[in-house]
């Protein structure tokens, strides 16, 4: 900065903030060297892949636990996750928290899924198309059996009325005899039947 005595305005030596900006600038850079050298690798993590186990949201159901101010974390109240060392309060959050981020992450997996290939998108709808098969299979195998014992029953039943019906033939046989002295007294009543066929 330089001072004339008819001059009463401040001027800057341009020179030298250009050097300090320039040394500035220097370290800045070196530093962000050392923030990269430092950063380790990225680490490389799992694709997401489909839960091996059952998640288990019964077992505690419908008991009452006893907490006090020295019960572990993992035996009070609530769901209890021992990779993220959580305990959640509820089922649906329990779902969520397993399924979120931080817990997959905990895991060693990233959030990114597999991308399936041609060839295993044909195996896994060939693989559906049989079990649908098979399912049709056994649905048409129970519809077979039912049939039958429907059947079965039909006959049963067919053998039962053909029976009744021999009985009956052989009752009316037997009844003829009868019939001429109801009808005789039927007369001298003075009526000639309840409705039945016209003589």
């Amino acid at each position: 900065m330089s001072m004339r005595p008819d001059d009463h305005r401040r001027k800057w030596d341009k020179d030298e903030f250009e050097r300090i900006a320039v040394e500035r600038l220097k370290i800045e850079l070196e530093e962000e060297e050392e923030r990269t050298k430092k950063k380790a690798p990225p680490v490389k993590r799992e694709l997401l892949k489909q839960r091996e186990y059952k998640v288990d949201l019964d077992s505690k159901l419908g008991k009452s636990v006893v907490i006090t101010k020295n019960t572990p974390t993992s035996q009070s109240g609530g769901y209890y996750c021992n990779v993220c060392d959580c305990v959640v309060k509820d089922s649906i959050n329990f779902l969520d928290h397993i399924n979120g981020k931080k817990h997959q992450r905990n895991l060693g997996m990233s959030m990114k899924i597999e991308r399936s290939t041609l060839d295993q998108v044909k195996a896994r709808f060939s693989l559906n198309k049989r079990k649908l098969e098979e399912k049709k299979r056994e649905y048409e195998l129970d519809t077979r059996l039912r049939e039958a014992a429907e059947e079965e029953a039909r006959l049963k039943e067919l053998r039962r009325e053909r029976r009744r019906d021999k009985k009956r033939k052989l009752q009316e046989t037997d009844e003829p005899d009868d019939t001429p002295a109801q009808s005789e007294l039927a007369q001298i009543m003075g009526f000639s039947g309840f409705g039945g066929s016209k003589k």
